[in-house]
């Protein structure tokens, strides 16, 4: 199983990573509307603080970890005479 979950997380699509942030995002959604339909403030807020940072999380990871990737083997493609200097 951890080998398994190594290897996801270093595949060459680089999707486990922010998939991970969306997980976290889901559960916030989750607290967050038990937090209002139990009328509790405080589980409300914590569910809306936790949905908040999975979605800014999962925007900032997939650019950092697929994007970056991305423009990294573009910039090689058109400037191939750079990684000789």
């Amino acid at each position: 199983m951890r080998r398994m979950a190594v290897e996801l997380l270093q595949d060459e699509g680089g999707h486990a990573v922010p998939a991970l942030a969306d997980l976290v995002a889901a559960i916030g959604a989750v607290i967050l509307v038990v937090g209002a339909a139990t009328g509790e403030d405080v589980v409300t807020i914590l569910g809306g603080i936790m949905l908040a940072v999975g979605i800014l999380s999962s925007g900032l990871l997939r650019h950092l970890q697929i994007d970056y990737d991305i423009y990294e083997r573009l910039e090689r493609l058109e400037n191939p005479s750079s990684d000789d200097d």
